[in-house]
């Protein structure tokens, strides 16, 4: 597998791969609702999978997510992808317990590069506790990889972007700069080292978040991918009929993510993504241009962002620093106004 550059092969990578929000959004609009009082959570409010209600107390939660390849070590690329599909079923609350492999796979490359894509998906699912099955592949002149999972959550333990309510602190698990700093390397300006802290963060599942918020009394969540910080929090901030305040400071952002963004490195989908949720987003016009593409990068395999009580967000904040991970009170829901998020 010497000299397999997974990256050459693709126009776009990882969540910045997704289809613009705007386009996205007309067509999710356009699109007829089936009326099922089992069905808890669908695709309305944005969320990060759908849940449907067993008659037991259990929610199923079902998701899938794939993209083309952001790094181009193969087996690499398929921990990134599977634990970003994985990270849907946490989001809900819920456990990943059973996934299947979506693969697509280009004739120019040897099949084992598609063997070393599927053993860095299964590892990772393993990490996770959840069982591969089996899956789906085809030919494709890119290459992508994902996951389909079904979860399972206790109906009262169930978080979804509708949640947040005034007053509720955020906490930021993870990082920003996943989008920013593989661009960088894709353009040779970024090496080894630095690229190391992005797939670092892309490969920790938001298990450990997940597990650390059993005990509290969180409100709302979702994982940060492709439509960026910004993005999901307008989305969540929307579906709670809330405004989310973000400070600026606070938010944890890669090493030399800011440095790169400053070359002018930055993924496409952030001018997507500026462009579809910056009328909704009120930006302190004191913030440097580095650190706003910084909020409105695409992650990919990013943290959670949890709507919850100023108090349990200190020990979800101290139980995940403990365990390594940048986690951050980055904000606070306050009351509607005209603005979905305010960044100060």
């Amino acid at each position: 597998m010497d000299g397999v550059r997974l990256t050459e092969l693709v126009e776009a990578a990882g969540c910045a791969a997704k289809l613009a929000p705007g386009s996205l959004s007309k067509v999710l609009g356009d699109l007829p609702r089936v009326a099922d009082e089992r069905l808890l959570v669908g695709f309305d409010a944005s969320d990060d999978a759908c849940v449907f209600d067993l008659g037991d107390g259990r929610g199923l939660v079902e998701t899938c997510d794939f993209f083309p390849p952001m790094v181009d070590d193969p087996y690499l690329f398929g921990q990134v992808a599977a634990a970003n599909a994985l990270s849907d079923v946490w989001a809900m609350g819920g456990a990943p317990t059973l996934a299947l492999n979506l693969l697509c796979f280009p004739n120019c490359l040897g099949i084992e590069v598609a063997g070393q894509i599927l053993a860095g998906g299964a590892e990772r699912c393993r990490e996770a506790g959840c069982v591969v099955a089996g899956g789906h592949s085809i030919n494709d002149h890119e290459p992508k990889y994902g996951l389909a999972v079904t979860g399972f959550v206790p109906l009262a333990r169930m978080l979804a972007n509708a949640g947040a309510r005034e007053g509720d602190a955020l906490v930021l698990t993870k990082a920003l700069g996943t989008g920013i700093l593989t661009t960088a390397h894709k353009a040779g300006l970024l090496d080894e080292a630095g690229l190391k802290v992005a797939t670092d963060s892309m490969v920790t599942l938001n298990k450990a978040a997940a597990e650390a918020l059993a005990d509290l009394d969180a409100h709302a969540a979702t994982d940060v991918t492709g439509f960026s910080l910004m993005g999901h929090g307008c989305e969540m901030a929307e579906a709670s009929g809330v405004t989310l305040e973000v400070r600026a400071a606070d938010v944890p952002v890669m090493a030399r993510a800011r440095e790169m963004a400053r070359l002018g490195l930055i993924p496409a989908g952030a001018y997507r993504n500026r462009d579809f949720f910056g009328s909704r987003v009120g930006l302190s016009d004191a913030l440097p241009l580095d650190l706003t593409d910084a909020l409105f990068d695409p992650q990919t395999s990013g943290g959670l962002l949890v709507a919850l009580p100023e108090a349990d967000a200190g020990r979800l904040v101290a139980r995940l620093r403990d365990g390594g991970q940048p986690a951050a009170l980055v904000g606070r829901a306050i009351p509607r106004g005209p603005q979905s998020v305010v960044v100060s």
